[in-house]
């Protein structure tokens, strides 16, 4: 018989980090209110989230590298959004993001949810932080929930 093992979308006795970029804040608050709202309908408490804001989504990887090694921490969720404009900068910074959220995910062996959002104009932006169902920082969070616990059933 095959042995499957999936993760449970209980947050109860999860302890997450959220990482929530400044930047574009009419987005990345949506995002965060999606995050909290998912955390809080799966068992997850106030005592064991933390928030920690920064100026962009560039400096999401720099403080997710620090609170991963801080080890109080079971998954950790990362909010901003990149908006592309006129110049090659969007690529530049959502490369580098990516990157980082990635290399901190293999170096820690912790879960760390992207909820970056990367898109072509404002009303994207806008409509990926709308309703619950639509809303990336739920999802997120959603996806930070399940992998703490399979992240938990593995050792």
């Amino acid at each position: 018989m095959v042995k499957v093992v999936e993760g449970q979308l209980d947050a109860r006795g999860i302890r997450f980090g959220i990482i929530v970029s400044r930047f574009n804040g009419f987005v990345t608050e949506r995002l965060l209110e999606g995050a909290m709202e998912a955390l809080k309908a799966h068992g997850g408490e106030e005592k064991d989230i933390d928030i920690v804001r920064v100026p962009g989504a560039f400096e999401i990887p720099l403080l997710a590298k620090k609170l991963a090694s801080s080890g109080k921490y079971d998954a950790l969720i990362c909010l901003g959004a990149v908006i592309r404009g006129d110049t090659p900068h969007f690529e530049y910074i959502a490369e580098a993001v990516a990157r980082g959220i990635g290399g901190v995910i293999l170096e820690h062996r912790l879960p760390v949810s992207f909820g970056v959002l990367t898109t072509n104009n404002v009303e994207q932006a806008i409509e990926r932080a709308g309703a619950k169902t639509e809303n990336k920082g739920f999802e997120a969070a959603l996806t930070a929930i399940e992998m703490a616990s399979l992240n938990r059933a593995i050792p």
